[in-house]
């Protein structure tokens, strides 16, 4: 097919600042995480569909709860209000526990579901 380009999982951008691998990206309304450290307009990779080690806010998350993306503390939430929601909870780290540590996030379609 001529009009093929990639699969789409990992979206080539460039970087819209100084990124480091393994930080979440909210690029306009696309949510993703960066594969790559790259300055500011260099190339970069950000993948937007799989599950994630992501640091989430203060408070409980339950596994299997819809997560947003909150640009201004750069954390996972479950406040739906101004943040972008950019998946499901599907599991603990062993850095998880009840503030400002890690969990699992599967990214996915809920990016264009309002709250």
């Amino acid at each position: 097919m001529k009009n093929y380009v990639q699969p789409g999982g990992a979206i080539d951008i460039t970087a819209p600042a100084a990124l480091t691998s393994g930080q979440g990206l909210l690029l306009g309304n696309l949510f993703g995480v960066v594969k790559n450290d790259a300055a500011n307009g260099a190339a970069a990779v950000l993948e937007t569909e799989g599950v994630f080690t992501l640091k989430k806010a203060t408070g409980t998350i339950n596994a299997g709860a819809r997560v947003f993306w909150d640009d201004t503390a750069k954390r996972v939430t479950t406040t739906a209000a101004s943040n972008m929601c950019i998946g499901w909870h599907v599991g603990l780290t062993a850095n998880s526990g009840a503030d400002n540590t890690d969990i699992l996030v599967k990214l996915g379609q809920p990016n264009a579901v309002a709250a």
